[in-house]
């Protein structure tokens, strides 16, 4: 029997959950005293005893559980999972009958109703993704939902988040038809390789479709174009099929390489007419400076957080130099498109990071474009701080 327990909400939080935010932060409401296990539900209540909503509790980096259900009466079992990603799947019917895309995102977490789960579905296959033990102790009802939902060809799922003070981050096969990897996908007409049970990533980050459909349509065609922290090199691949004279891919990761090679292989390049570099990309810029080396479209999309050896980098303090870096190495006129998933800042603190870098490089710069999340990764009502992605396409005049 799952535990059900009454906590109050904080005044200062009640109108924030009632204009739709669903995150439960931990000074947001008032634990009883003792363990509350992972997946209990809670009954949110205000100073008077009045129902606010019915959520779980999980801990994850975002806070301690999600609100499900704003209706007193709802129940939280299988039948409400059904109707979440019934819902979910038919919002997104134009990506499942699209017949040059086979890769996108079924339900996103808080957007679609349920926070801390992800449903990706990677032609016919679906990976569920897991991000608190609380949500996950709800895993068989959620399940016996995605099969009542939609018709699964087979189902991987990711493990990713902390129990009993251990990170676990884990992947494995579920049910149905068990893949043969690499699974070949289509976006927008171009190919990548994935993986679905190699790690915490599958060889591509499905929220940056628009960007790669827009640099290979718009930006690419004879231009010479610089990928950092390259990941599997699908930037580089849509710029190779929209007519670059060249690309260069620069990534630390030893497996990087392979994966690179395998993405341009899948749609019928030659990788050896390509440059792949396997070095940290803060060493590049200043070997790229050396050697006298310039591009005339650079993608800047680096992790939130990454440590080496010889630095700690965090977007929120060090993406101005970054990109200052990259326009000493980018051809007058060219573009840089900048790019961040970090979800602790806004469009409008991101574009004074671009302010900064290029008034410190002494250039001006006009936007082109500008993306967000694509239509597929949903949402709340009224929250924008979910809308993570933050893609800004600058043309650089020196």
């Amino acid at each position: 029997m799952r535990q059900l327990v009454e906590v109050q909400v904080q005044s200062e939080a009640i109108k924030q959950m009632t204009n739709g935010n669903p995150l439960l932060l931990k000074d947001a409401i008032t634990l009883p005293a003792g363990d509350i296990e992972e997946g209990s539900l809670l009954r949110l209540v205000d100073k008077a005893g009045g129902y606010i909503g019915t959520g779980y509790y999980g801990t994850q980096n975002k806070g301690i559980g999600w609100i499900l259900t704003r209706k007193e009466r709802e129940q939280i079992n299988e039948a409400f999972f059904v109707k979440k990603i019934r819902e979910a799947a038919e919002k997104r019917a134009a990506f499942f009958t699209s017949d040059d895309t086979t890769a996108f995102r079924v339900f996103n977490g808080e957007g679609d109703g349920i926070g801390g789960l992800t449903i990706d579905f990677f032609n016919g296959f679906y990976m569920v993704s897991w991000y608190s033990a609380g949500i996950y102790s709800f895993r068989e009802d959620i399940y016996n939902a995605l099969k009542a939902a939609v018709n699964t060809r087979g189902v991987y799922e990711k493990l990713r988040f902390e129990t009993n003070g251990q990170y676990i981050e884990k992947d494995d096969y579920v049910s149905g038809e068990k893949g043969e990897f690499p699974l070949i996908v289509m976006e927008n007409g171009m190919h990548y390789a994935v993986d679905l049970n190699d790690g915490a990533m599958t060889g591509i980050f499905l929220d940056q479709r628009n960007v790669r459909k827009s640099l290979r349509d718009n930006y690419s065609d004879g231009k010479t174009v610089l990928n950092t922290f390259s990941y599997t090199g699908a930037f580089s691949v849509a710029a190779a099929l929209g007519g670059a004279a060249g690309t260069t891919s620069v990534d630390l990761a030893k497996r990087s390489l392979p994966k690179t090679i395998e993405q341009f292989a899948v749609n019928g390049i030659d990788y050896e007419s390509q440059d792949i570099k396997l070095m940290n990309v803060f060493d590049y810029f200043s070997y790229a400076v050396r050697k006298g080396l310039k591009f005339d479209l650079v993608v800047l999309d680096p992790p939130s957080f990454a440590r080496t050896k010889k630095m700690t980098f965090s977007t929120a303090k060090d993406y101005p130099k970054l990109l200052q870096d990259a326009i000493a190495i980018t051809n007058d006129g060219g573009v840089i498109i900048a790019s961040t998933n970090n979800a602790s800042f806004n469009m409008k603190k991101f574009k004074t990071f671009i302010e900064k870098a290029c008034t410190a490089a002494d250039v001006r710069y006009s936007i082109l474009e500008e993306h967000k999340l694509p239509a597929d990764f949903a949402v709340p009502n009224n929250c924008p701080e979910f809308n993570y992605l933050k893609v800004v396409f600058l043309r650089i005049t020196k």
